[in-house]
């Protein structure tokens, strides 16, 4: 009888595994770099690879293979499009797998936040997506494409951008001026502003531009009252709420909604106001109550929980889920500990978790 599932979360720069029993005890884990097709020059072939691999290192430590699984559920970046999803079920079944789910790794913010199992995930990290669950189980996708045409207009990329913009709006487009002018071009290392376009471009191309701190300077700008900031911050906010609204309108959710607000963006945003502005206006239109919640506990602990609901062929219970969330975040708590500290720059390591990886050699 087989008594285990796997639930994976594989997002652009890292992909974590991990092993439970049926009963929602942890067996073990593990955290390597990203599986996504998106970031190999082989595709789906070469994400196939990396993911056969990693799960028989998992799995071989306790002298079990594919066919011990009960059940998976994969949570992958990439997944946005039928053809990528069809793509990966292949894959995952010429791995080896039988009763399993893969879907865009939005989903697990939903099967991680929402306990009666439906709901929505608003992401707003690197990116943005919304990812929601009907109480008929249909699971709907907005945005995730990185696209304007999908209106992702939120994440931390495009937030930079726009301070950016802003920033060369005000020296040559005679556009009202901003208090950012002098903390973006100190980011950017630029002294003379005719030389700004060609740095932004060069940070561009090699994926060095300080996203992080240009977005900590819009929202302290906003914070402060700058008028070109705040309509930054607004647009953000009212694009995800109206990318979260288009999202419930196609679901089958009566009574309260409960809505998620997972990544770094909302989770560490250090201005209220965009979390303000968002809920303000979900709730003034949504059709039905909506009930917050930012998304603290690990998006990897969706994965096993969908896993083990696939199992089940229902929700786990709150005992189960509570010890699910903190045996994960043990793991990661200890990962987070055997890291080495070390001197090498951040924008180091900006660069390389953003850009299209080699495929592994040697692969099995």
């Amino acid at each position: 009888m087989h008594k285990y599932v796997l639930g994976v979360d594989g997002g652009n720069t890292k992909t974590e595994y991990f092993l439970f029993t049926t009963g929602g005890h942890m067996v073990d884990g593990l955290r390597k770099g990203t599986c996504s097709h998106e970031r190999f020059p082989g595709g789906y072939k070469t994400a196939k690879q990396v993911m056969n691999r990693a799960i028989r290192e998992l799995l071989s430590r306790h002298r079990l293979g594919v066919n011990d699984l009960s059940a998976a559920a994969f949570g992958l970046a990439g997944a946005d499009l039928p053809h990528q999803k069809e793509n990966l079920t292949r894959v995952l079944k010429e791995i080896g797998f039988t009763r399993f789910e893969v879907d865009n790794d939005g989903f697990l913010g939903v099967k991680a936040g929402c306990r009666a199992g439906y709901g929505i995930c608003h992401i707003n990290g690197t990116g943005s997506v919304c990812a929601g669950i009907g109480m008929d189980g249909r699971r709907v996708q907005v945005g995730g494409i990185g696209s304007e045409l999908t209106g992702d207009e939120a994440g931390g990329h495009y937030l930079a951008i726009r301070a950016v913009r802003t920033v060369y709006d005000e020296l040559f487009r005679a556009c009202p001026q901003t208090s950012m002018t002098a903390p973006v071009l100190a980011l950017l290392n630029v002294s003379k502003p005719e030389d700004m376009l060609e740095t932004v471009c060069l940070m561009e191309g090699d994926n060095t531009l300080p996203t992080t701190e240009l977005m900590r300077t819009l929202f302290e700008a906003c914070d402060t009252g700058d008028a070109m900031a705040q309509a930054i911050v607004r647009h953000c906010a009212e694009s995800s709420a109206q990318t979260t609204l288009g999202c419930l309108q196609h679901l089958d959710i009566t009574g309260e909604a409960s809505i998620v607000q997972a990544g770094s963006v909302w989770a560490r945003a250090e201005t209220p106001l965009l979390s303000q502005w968002y809920r303000e206006k979900v709730q003034k239109y949504a059709n039905v109550p909506c009930k917050f919640h930012i998304l603290n506990e690990p998006p990897a602990t969706g994965a096993v929980l969908w896993a083990l609901e696939l199992e089940r062929g229902q929700p786990a219970d709150d005992d189960v889920t509570k010890r699910v969330f903190e045996e994960v975040q043990a793991f990661k708590g200890k990962l987070q500990q055997e890291v080495t500290p070390c001197n090498t720059p951040a924008r180091f390591f900006r660069r390389f978790q953003v850009t299209p990886q080699r495929d592994p050699e040697s692969l099995d």
